[in-house]
C-alpha cells in the first residue's frame, strides 16, 4: 500500500511510519515515534518523541499527543485534542533559570483500542481513557475514563454508556444494555460495562 507524507510535513527519519498510513501538511512525527499500519495524522498534527500509536489510529488537523502517549489499535483522536505531559509545567525554575528536558518528569495519556476524543478535549495526563469509550467534544478529562464510557463536560463525567458502534446504548432491564445499531448486548456491573457473553 505504502506510506503517504506530503512535502511539507516534519517526519523524523527515527520515526516508524507502518504500511499505508498518511501524514499530511504540516504535521510533525518526532524521533522515535512509532504508528501502526494504515494510520491518518491530519493537517498540523503534532506526534511527540516516542509516542506510539497501533493500527487504523486517526489523529485529526491539529491534534496535540505529547509523549509518552500510547494509543492502541483504532483509535480517534479529534480536531485541536490535546493530551498533557506535565502535572506541574513551568517554563523557569525558582532561580529564574530556564528549565530543560531534565528538569521533569513526563507523565502519559493512554487510550485503549476503539475509543474516540472528541473535538478540542483535553485529556490531563496521567490518565488511561478505556476501550470504546467515547470523550464528548469539549471535554477535559482528568480522571482514567471506563471501558465504554461516554464522558462529558468540565471535569468530564460519564453521562451514558456507548457500544462499539460509537452511539448510546440503550436500556434492556436487570442491568443489561442493548446497542441499537448493532443489536449487541452489554452487561454493567460495579459501575462498569462490558460485553454480555455470548449464549
Amino acid at each position: 500500500m505504502g506510506i503517504r507524507i506530503q512535502d511539507s510535513a516534519d517526519v523524523s527519519p527515527d520515526a516508524i511510519i507502518g504500511d499505508g498510513s498518511s501524514v499530511w501538511h504540516l504535521a510533525q512525527v518526532r524521533e522515535g515515534a512509532v504508528l501502526g499500519k494504515n494510520c491518518i495524522i491530519g493537517r498540523g498534527a503534532y506526534v511527540g518523541t516516542g509516542v506510539t500509536m497501533g493500527d487504523n489510529c486517526k489523529l485529526q488537523n491539529y491534534a496535540l499527543v505529547y509523549e509518552p502517549a500510547v494509543l492502541e489499535d483504532g483509535v480517534f483522536v479529534g480536531p485541536a485534542v490535546v493530551f498533557t505531559n506535565d502535572h506541574f509545567p513551568r517554563s523557569i525554575a525558582p532561580d529564574g533559570t530556564i528549565k530543560g528536558g531534565d528538569d521533569w518528569e513526563a507523565v502519559g495519556v493512554t487510550v485503549r483500542m476503539g475509543a474516540s476524543i472528541g473535538a478540542r478535549a483535553v485529556c490531563v495526563a496521567p490518565v488511561t481513557i478505556g476501550r470504546w469509550a467515547l470523550v464528548a467534544a469539549g471535554s477535559v478529562v482528568t480522571k482514567d475514563v471506563p471501558d465504554f464510557a461516554l464522558v462529558a463536560g468540565v471535569p468530564a463525567r460519564r453521562i451514558r454508556w456507548v457500544g462499539r458502534a460509537g452511539v448510546p446504548l440503550e436500556p434492556a432491564g436487570e442491568g443489561t444494555f442493548r446497542c441499537p445499531q448493532t443489536g449487541e448486548m452489554y452487561v454493567e456491573a460495579n459501575e462498569r460495562l462490558m460485553e454480555a457473553p455470548q449464549s
